[in-house]
């Protein structure tokens, strides 16, 4: 098939699963608020807002203040892990703006020249912590998930997801690696590594420390040194086929506002310039 009418096959399928279920790779909110500068609509366009799973909080509470701004607006978000939206987007999805939970998946857009120019820029840093489910005192550290008392140990999947590359990262630095491959359970995107933890199915799971703030049941034990795994920088940028520039571009000004940062510092995210 021709990789163009492949991709237009995938950009129909796509609006079409949106608009069906509601949801596209993981979780989809649509609000409304007034945006400008659509080069295909006088109106009110509808921006398309891809963002890595650890960002749902976050971003769903900054949009109650952009919707303050912009009453008009249309913004429908579609969180995933930051490999699977990338893979949308290199199939043709009609994203706006990206958001992921590391740089190399922005490296790889960036190569592919599918990002629109002098868009991209770091929004904000993040950890890495070791959590356990709350009534469990048996973990108190890295070091203690090779115990043969633990018998699986939640990870993202690394090749796909963030959260999971950072993991494997941190496991190899601490030569723990080797020893706890048997125990791993791999999990689609960060959240879902949580999940297994929180409601007490696996003992342990290495997360981000953002998605720990509002989540019960589950205590965190260890924080990993960010000298042993690669900065953790969520990188944002505007996607070169966005059919709204303009209106994404006042979004991603929208961001970095002191208003915007302020709710990132209220979930645990980290300046960039720190």
């Amino acid at each position: 098939m021709d990789l163009a009418i492949g991709k237009k096959i995938f950009q129909k399928l796509f609006v079409f699963q949106f608009l069906a279920l509601g949801l596209i790779g993981g979780c989809s909110q649509e609000i409304e608020g007034k945006t400008s500068g659509d080069r295909h609509d006088s109106t009110s366009p509808e921006l398309i807002f891809s963002a890595a799973a650890s960002m749902q909080d976050v971003l769903e509470e900054i949009k109650q203040l952009y919707l303050v701004q912009y009453p008009q607006a249309k913004i429908t978000f579609n969180f995933g892990s930051s490999g699977s939206l990338q893979h949308q987007i290199e199939q043709g999805a009609p994203i706006d703006i990206f958001i992921s939970a590391a740089p190399q998946q922005m490296n790889d857009l960036a190569a592919k020249k599918l990002l629109l120019n002098e868009t991209r820029q770091d929004l904000v840093k993040n950890q890495m912590v070791l959590v356990t489910p709350e009534d469990n005192h048996s973990i108190d550290s890295f070091d203690d998930l090779i115990k043969k008392s633990i018998e699986q140990v939640a990870l993202g999947e690394p090749n796909s997801v963030p959260a999971g590359k950072y993991a494997q990262e941190i496991l190899t630095s601490l030569n723990l690696i080797d020893r706890i491959k048997t125990k791993a359970v791999y999990a689609k995107d960060v959240r879902q590594v949580l999940n297994y933890v929180a409601t007490g199915n696996i003992e342990a799971g290495i997360v981000y420390r953002t998605d720990t703030a509002k989540t019960k049941n589950v205590r965190v034990v260890a924080t990993a040194p960010p000298t042993i795994h690669s900065p953790l920088i969520y990188p944002v940028a505007i996607m070169k086929d966005s059919n709204h520039p303009e209106a994404a571009k006042q979004m991603l000004d929208f961001l970095f506002t002191s208003q915007a940062q302020a709710i990132f510092k209220k979930h645990g995210f980290i300046s960039v310039s720190k």
